[in-house]
């Protein structure tokens, strides 16, 4: 299993990089049903000023070499709030069960 130490590592190294809003563990691990098998599941809350799959893929790089599965879903700020509502929706899962990990000081 990932330990939560591993979390922090890559929440520090996400934050640190790129100027995000908040990050959101969401999915099993958020749930506290986690097993060996899970990944990771992060929703990083930011502007997004270029190609979403770009930036995604510069924040995978970004946790590169921590012994952690992820999937790492990229929505603005504007986003989040409209989808949040919408059941089915990531935005939805991450608002009812997932926890804030971090959150840009204003």
């Amino acid at each position: 299993m990932i330990t939560e130490e591993t979390i922090k590592e890559a929440v520090i190294r996400l934050a640190d990089r790129f100027h995000l809003d908040r990050i959101i563990l969401f999915g099993s691990y958020a749930r506290g049903t986690a097993d060996k098998h899970s990944d990771v599941d992060l929703l990083v809350i930011c502007p997004v000023k270029k190609d979403r799959k770009k930036m995604a893929f510069e924040m995978d790089m970004a946790l590169w070499g921590l012994c952690m599965a992820r999937d790492i879903v990229l929505l603005t700020s504007k986003e989040f709030d409209a989808d949040k509502e919408i059941p089915g929706t990531v935005a939805r899962y991450a608002w009812k069960e997932g926890r804030l990990l971090y959150e840009r000081k204003q």
